[in-house]
Protein backbone atom coordinates (compact mmCIF):
# COMPACT_ATOMS: atom_id res chain seq x y z
CA UNK A 1 0.00 0.00 0.00
CA UNK A 2 0.93 3.45 -1.14
CA UNK A 3 -1.44 5.79 1.05
CA UNK A 4 -2.24 9.46 0.38
CA UNK A 5 -4.00 11.17 2.85
CA UNK A 6 -5.80 14.95 1.37
CA UNK A 7 -6.66 17.12 4.86
CA UNK A 8 -4.05 14.92 6.51
CA UNK A 9 -3.13 18.23 8.72
CA UNK A 10 -6.48 18.30 10.23
CA UNK A 11 -7.74 16.42 13.40
CA UNK A 12 -9.44 12.85 12.19
CA UNK A 13 -5.79 13.17 9.65
CA UNK A 14 -3.39 14.02 11.91
CA UNK A 15 -4.53 10.75 14.27
CA UNK A 16 -5.00 9.17 10.48
CA UNK A 17 -1.15 9.62 9.61
CA UNK A 18 -0.08 8.57 12.91
CA UNK A 19 -1.65 5.40 12.75
CA UNK A 20 0.18 4.21 8.86
CA UNK A 21 3.51 6.27 10.27
CA UNK A 22 3.78 3.79 12.80
CA UNK A 23 2.72 1.07 10.38
CA UNK A 24 5.90 2.37 8.28
CA UNK A 25 4.04 2.09 4.99
CA UNK A 26 4.62 4.96 2.21
CA UNK A 27 2.55 7.72 2.91
CA UNK A 28 1.87 11.37 1.93
CA UNK A 29 -0.33 13.77 3.30
CA UNK A 30 -1.52 16.50 1.13
CA UNK A 31 -2.95 19.83 2.72
CA UNK A 32 -2.34 23.41 2.04
CA UNK A 33 -1.86 23.69 5.89
CA UNK A 34 1.05 22.22 8.08
CA UNK A 35 0.34 19.40 9.89
CA UNK A 36 -0.89 20.25 13.60
CA UNK A 37 2.23 17.47 15.14
CA UNK A 38 5.22 18.82 13.63
CA UNK A 39 6.44 15.31 13.87
CA UNK A 40 4.67 14.73 10.78
CA UNK A 41 6.08 17.27 8.79
CA UNK A 42 8.29 15.17 6.74
CA UNK A 43 5.32 13.51 5.24
CA UNK A 44 3.92 16.62 4.17
CA UNK A 45 3.65 18.71 0.82
CA UNK A 46 1.52 21.69 0.27
CA UNK A 47 -1.37 21.54 -2.44
CA UNK A 48 -4.32 23.20 -2.76
CA UNK A 49 -6.69 20.53 -4.58
CA UNK A 50 -8.54 23.45 -6.36
CA UNK A 51 -4.94 23.75 -7.81
CA UNK A 52 -5.40 20.74 -10.65
CA UNK A 53 -1.45 20.87 -11.95
CA UNK A 54 0.18 21.12 -8.83
CA UNK A 55 -2.31 18.07 -7.52
CA UNK A 56 -1.92 16.30 -10.52
CA UNK A 57 1.99 16.56 -10.40
CA UNK A 58 2.17 15.61 -7.11
CA UNK A 59 0.17 12.40 -7.40
CA UNK A 60 1.96 11.36 -10.36
CA UNK A 61 5.36 11.37 -8.18
CA UNK A 62 3.68 9.89 -5.24
CA UNK A 63 2.01 7.04 -6.97
CA UNK A 64 -0.58 6.31 -4.35
CA UNK A 65 -2.45 3.07 -4.62
CA UNK A 66 -5.42 4.17 -1.99
CA UNK A 67 -6.60 7.12 -1.30
CA UNK A 68 -7.96 8.84 1.66
CA UNK A 69 -9.98 11.82 1.02
CA UNK A 70 -10.59 14.11 3.89
CA UNK A 71 -9.28 17.91 3.00
CA UNK A 72 -12.30 20.04 3.38
CA UNK A 73 -13.95 23.56 5.28
CA UNK A 74 -15.72 21.95 7.84
CA UNK A 75 -17.12 24.66 9.69
CA UNK A 76 -20.81 25.84 9.70
CA UNK A 77 -19.68 29.88 9.61
CA UNK A 78 -21.45 30.82 6.00
CA UNK A 79 -25.10 31.00 6.51
CA UNK A 80 -25.89 31.58 2.18
CA UNK A 81 -23.54 31.39 0.37
CA UNK A 82 -22.27 27.12 -0.70
CA UNK A 83 -19.72 28.95 -2.51
CA UNK A 84 -17.66 29.39 0.16
CA UNK A 85 -17.38 25.59 0.36
CA UNK A 86 -16.42 25.12 -3.13
CA UNK A 87 -12.80 23.05 -1.97
CA UNK A 88 -15.63 20.18 -0.83
CA UNK A 89 -17.44 19.72 -3.87
CA UNK A 90 -15.63 21.22 -6.66
CA UNK A 91 -11.99 19.96 -5.08
CA UNK A 92 -13.39 16.45 -4.69
CA UNK A 93 -14.48 16.64 -8.50
CA UNK A 94 -11.01 17.78 -9.46
CA UNK A 95 -9.47 14.94 -6.77
CA UNK A 96 -11.40 12.41 -8.78
CA UNK A 97 -10.60 13.38 -12.05
CA UNK A 98 -6.77 13.16 -11.19
CA UNK A 99 -7.42 9.94 -9.58
CA UNK A 100 -8.85 8.33 -12.69
CA UNK A 101 -5.97 8.78 -14.74
CA UNK A 102 -3.95 6.99 -12.41
CA UNK A 103 -3.93 3.14 -12.86
CA UNK A 104 -2.00 2.66 -9.59
CA UNK A 105 -5.10 3.73 -7.39
CA UNK A 106 -6.75 0.52 -6.26
CA UNK A 107 -8.82 2.33 -3.69
CA UNK A 108 -10.28 5.69 -2.19
CA UNK A 109 -12.28 6.76 0.44
CA UNK A 110 -14.23 10.44 0.16
CA UNK A 111 -15.47 12.18 3.13
CA UNK A 112 -18.90 13.57 3.49
CA UNK A 113 -20.74 14.54 6.97
CA UNK A 114 -23.52 13.47 8.96
CA UNK A 115 -24.76 16.51 8.04
CA UNK A 116 -26.17 15.94 4.94
CA UNK A 117 -29.15 15.34 6.95
CA UNK A 118 -30.75 17.20 9.47
CA UNK A 119 -31.01 16.07 13.27
CA UNK A 120 -34.05 14.18 13.51
CA UNK A 121 -34.22 13.01 9.77
CA UNK A 122 -33.59 9.39 8.85
CA UNK A 123 -32.54 8.88 5.14
CA UNK A 124 -34.34 5.93 3.58
CA UNK A 125 -31.33 5.01 1.47
CA UNK A 126 -27.96 6.48 0.35
CA UNK A 127 -29.20 9.35 -1.89
CA UNK A 128 -31.85 10.49 0.35
CA UNK A 129 -30.80 13.99 1.43
CA UNK A 130 -31.91 16.62 3.95
CA UNK A 131 -29.17 19.12 4.77
CA UNK A 132 -29.77 21.81 7.26
CA UNK A 133 -26.60 24.15 6.83
CA UNK A 134 -24.18 25.17 3.82
CA UNK A 135 -22.09 23.67 4.85
CA UNK A 136 -24.16 20.46 4.85
CA UNK A 137 -24.79 21.25 1.21
CA UNK A 138 -21.53 21.16 0.12
CA UNK A 139 -21.00 18.00 1.54
CA UNK A 140 -24.20 16.56 -0.66
CA UNK A 141 -22.54 18.43 -3.85
CA UNK A 142 -19.52 16.18 -2.70
CA UNK A 143 -21.22 12.55 -2.82
CA UNK A 144 -23.37 13.60 -6.12
CA UNK A 145 -19.56 13.98 -7.75
CA UNK A 146 -18.06 10.99 -6.35
CA UNK A 147 -20.71 9.44 -7.95
CA UNK A 148 -20.77 11.10 -11.27
CA UNK A 149 -16.97 10.46 -11.15
CA UNK A 150 -18.06 6.81 -12.17
CA UNK A 151 -14.87 5.60 -10.83
CA UNK A 152 -12.67 1.94 -11.95
CA UNK A 153 -11.29 1.57 -8.92
CA UNK A 154 -12.85 0.46 -5.74
CA UNK A 155 -14.83 4.09 -3.39
CA UNK A 156 -16.71 4.38 -0.77
CA UNK A 157 -18.26 7.58 1.41
CA UNK A 158 -17.82 7.65 5.15
CA UNK A 159 -20.16 10.36 7.05
CA UNK A 160 -18.36 11.25 9.99
CA UNK A 161 -20.88 11.84 13.14
CA UNK A 162 -19.89 14.19 15.89
CA UNK A 163 -15.93 12.88 16.34
CA UNK A 164 -13.73 13.53 19.27
CA UNK A 165 -10.23 12.99 20.68
CA UNK A 166 -6.53 13.99 20.51
CA UNK A 167 -5.74 16.73 18.05
CA UNK A 168 -9.33 18.16 18.30
CA UNK A 169 -9.10 22.08 18.90
CA UNK A 170 -12.53 22.25 19.30
CA UNK A 171 -12.03 20.44 23.01
CA UNK A 172 -9.06 21.95 23.44
CA UNK A 173 -10.19 26.15 22.88
CA UNK A 174 -13.68 25.58 24.84
CA UNK A 175 -15.24 22.63 26.48
CA UNK A 176 -12.23 21.25 28.51
CA UNK A 177 -11.30 25.15 29.43
CA UNK A 178 -14.84 26.01 30.88
CA UNK A 179 -14.48 22.25 32.68
CA UNK A 180 -11.44 23.13 34.02
CA UNK A 181 -12.21 26.50 35.31
CA UNK A 182 -15.54 25.12 36.92
CA UNK A 183 -17.49 26.75 34.96
CA UNK A 184 -19.42 24.41 33.11
CA UNK A 185 -23.18 22.97 33.33
CA UNK A 186 -25.07 20.46 31.61
CA UNK A 187 -29.02 21.44 30.85
CA UNK A 188 -31.40 19.49 32.15
CA UNK A 189 -30.88 15.70 33.38
CA UNK A 190 -32.60 14.49 30.87
CA UNK A 191 -32.11 11.77 27.89
CA UNK A 192 -30.30 13.13 25.06
CA UNK A 193 -28.98 10.99 22.56
CA UNK A 194 -26.18 11.85 19.85
CA UNK A 195 -24.13 10.01 17.50
CA UNK A 196 -20.53 10.35 18.95
CA UNK A 197 -16.99 8.94 17.70
CA UNK A 198 -13.70 8.46 19.15
CA UNK A 199 -11.35 9.59 16.49
CA UNK A 200 -9.19 5.86 16.95
CA UNK A 201 -12.36 4.03 16.25
CA UNK A 202 -13.06 6.19 12.78
CA UNK A 203 -9.22 5.85 12.30
CA UNK A 204 -9.83 1.60 12.79
CA UNK A 205 -13.35 1.98 10.56
CA UNK A 206 -11.26 4.29 7.79
CA UNK A 207 -8.35 1.23 7.88
CA UNK A 208 -10.90 -1.37 7.53
CA UNK A 209 -12.55 -0.04 4.44
CA UNK A 210 -8.84 -0.23 2.66
CA UNK A 211 -8.54 -3.62 3.91
CA UNK A 212 -12.00 -5.70 3.26
CA UNK A 213 -12.38 -7.17 -0.33
CA UNK A 214 -13.80 -4.82 -2.70
CA UNK A 215 -17.47 -6.46 -2.36
CA UNK A 216 -17.63 -5.13 0.85
CA UNK A 217 -17.04 -1.48 0.96
CA UNK A 218 -17.37 -0.97 -2.98
CA UNK A 219 -20.15 2.17 -3.44
CA UNK A 220 -21.37 1.87 0.11
CA UNK A 221 -22.31 4.90 2.49
CA UNK A 222 -20.91 4.47 6.32
CA UNK A 223 -21.53 6.52 8.78
CA UNK A 224 -18.31 6.39 11.32
CA UNK A 225 -17.98 7.03 14.57
CA UNK A 226 -19.48 4.88 17.86
CA UNK A 227 -23.45 3.84 18.42
CA UNK A 228 -25.36 6.31 19.63
CA UNK A 229 -25.23 7.06 23.19
CA UNK A 230 -27.04 9.04 25.97
CA UNK A 231 -24.96 12.60 25.60
CA UNK A 232 -25.01 12.50 30.01
CA UNK A 233 -22.58 9.27 30.09
CA UNK A 234 -20.29 10.85 27.58
CA UNK A 235 -19.92 13.97 29.21
CA UNK A 236 -19.95 12.58 32.85
CA UNK A 237 -16.65 10.46 31.58
CA UNK A 238 -14.88 13.17 30.18
CA UNK A 239 -15.49 15.35 33.45
CA UNK A 240 -14.56 12.62 35.63
CA UNK A 241 -10.99 12.26 33.78
CA UNK A 242 -10.43 15.60 33.51
CA UNK A 243 -11.61 17.46 36.91
CA UNK A 244 -12.45 14.70 39.02
CA UNK A 245 -15.70 14.82 39.73
CA UNK A 246 -19.00 14.69 38.46
CA UNK A 247 -20.64 17.29 36.04
CA UNK A 248 -22.93 19.86 37.50
CA UNK A 249 -26.25 20.21 35.80
CA UNK A 250 -28.70 23.24 35.61
CA UNK A 251 -32.28 23.97 34.34
CA UNK A 252 -32.80 23.92 31.03
CA UNK A 253 -34.54 27.27 30.79
CA UNK A 254 -31.75 28.57 32.45
CA UNK A 255 -29.35 27.75 29.86
CA UNK A 256 -31.60 28.89 27.30
CA UNK A 257 -31.26 31.96 28.50
CA UNK A 258 -27.46 32.19 28.99
CA UNK A 259 -27.45 31.05 25.20
CA UNK A 260 -29.30 33.87 23.67
CA UNK A 261 -26.78 36.22 26.19
CA UNK A 262 -24.25 34.19 24.33
CA UNK A 263 -25.60 34.92 21.09
CA UNK A 264 -25.68 38.71 21.68
CA UNK A 265 -21.89 38.74 22.96
CA UNK A 266 -20.79 36.52 19.55
CA UNK A 267 -22.13 39.48 17.22
CA UNK A 268 -20.32 41.87 19.26
CA UNK A 269 -16.98 39.93 18.52
CA UNK A 270 -16.62 38.72 22.01
CA UNK A 271 -16.23 34.41 22.13
CA UNK A 272 -18.48 32.98 24.57
CA UNK A 273 -19.13 29.28 25.60
CA UNK A 274 -22.54 29.19 25.22
CA UNK A 275 -24.66 30.05 22.15
CA UNK A 276 -27.86 29.05 20.84
CA UNK A 277 -26.50 26.81 18.34
CA UNK A 278 -24.45 25.07 21.18
CA UNK A 279 -27.47 24.95 23.34
CA UNK A 280 -29.58 23.32 20.74
CA UNK A 281 -26.49 20.82 20.37
CA UNK A 282 -26.49 20.00 23.57
CA UNK A 283 -30.26 19.22 24.24
CA UNK A 284 -31.64 17.81 20.50
CA UNK A 285 -30.97 14.01 19.42
CA UNK A 286 -29.22 13.27 16.75
CA UNK A 287 -28.87 9.45 15.80
CA UNK A 288 -27.13 7.89 12.70
CA UNK A 289 -27.71 4.81 11.48
CA UNK A 290 -24.39 2.48 12.51
CA UNK A 291 -25.74 -1.02 11.48
CA UNK A 292 -24.45 -1.00 7.60
CA UNK A 293 -20.75 0.17 9.54
CA UNK A 294 -20.58 -2.47 11.95
CA UNK A 295 -22.25 -5.73 9.97
CA UNK A 296 -19.68 -4.83 7.78
CA UNK A 297 -16.77 -3.92 9.27
CA UNK A 298 -17.43 -4.79 12.86
CA UNK A 299 -17.42 -3.93 16.13
CA UNK A 300 -14.45 -0.46 16.89
CA UNK A 301 -12.08 -1.68 19.38
CA UNK A 302 -11.82 1.50 21.80
CA UNK A 303 -14.33 1.79 24.31
CA UNK A 304 -15.04 5.20 25.70
CA UNK A 305 -13.84 5.32 28.88
CA UNK A 306 -10.23 4.58 26.28
CA UNK A 307 -10.74 7.34 24.36
CA UNK A 308 -11.56 9.74 26.94
CA UNK A 309 -8.27 9.01 28.83
CA UNK A 310 -6.19 9.00 25.74
CA UNK A 311 -7.72 12.69 25.12
CA UNK A 312 -7.36 13.92 28.66
CA UNK A 313 -3.79 13.14 28.20
CA UNK A 314 -3.42 14.56 25.02
CA UNK A 315 -5.00 17.67 26.46
CA UNK A 316 -2.98 17.93 29.25
CA UNK A 317 0.47 16.85 27.58
CA UNK A 318 1.30 20.38 25.52
CA UNK A 319 -1.78 20.55 23.66
CA UNK A 320 -1.70 24.01 24.35
CA UNK A 321 1.37 25.13 21.95
CA UNK A 322 -0.14 24.04 19.08
CA UNK A 323 -1.74 26.50 16.73
CA UNK A 324 -4.93 26.32 15.05
CA UNK A 325 -4.78 26.50 11.32
CA UNK A 326 -5.71 29.85 9.33
CA UNK A 327 -9.14 29.52 7.35
CA UNK A 328 -9.14 30.21 3.97
CA UNK A 329 -11.85 31.38 1.84
CA UNK A 330 -11.06 30.23 -1.58
CA UNK A 331 -13.94 32.83 -3.02
CA UNK A 332 -11.14 35.37 -2.11
CA UNK A 333 -8.28 33.38 -3.29
CA UNK A 334 -10.23 32.96 -6.67
CA UNK A 335 -10.93 36.40 -7.02
CA UNK A 336 -7.14 37.56 -6.02
CA UNK A 337 -6.16 35.31 -9.13
CA UNK A 338 -9.01 37.23 -11.55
Amino acid sequence: MRLLVTGGSGFIGTNLMAHYINKGIPLLNMDWNPPLDPGQTPYWKEVDLMDTARLEAAMVEFRPTHVVHLAARTDTEEKVDVDAYRQNHEGTRILLEVVKKLPDVERIVVTSTQFVCEAGYQPAHDLDFKPFTIYGESKRLTELATREAKLQCAWCIIRPTTIWGPWSLRYRDVMFKVMRKGLYFHPGKGRVIRSYGYVGNVVWQVDRMLQVTREVMDGQVFYVGDPPLDLKEWVEAVSKELVGRPVRYIPTWLIRVVAICGDALKMVGIPFPITSGRFRSMTSDYITPMDRTIDRLGEAPFSMEQGVAEMVAWYDGGSERIIAPKKKDVRISSAVKR
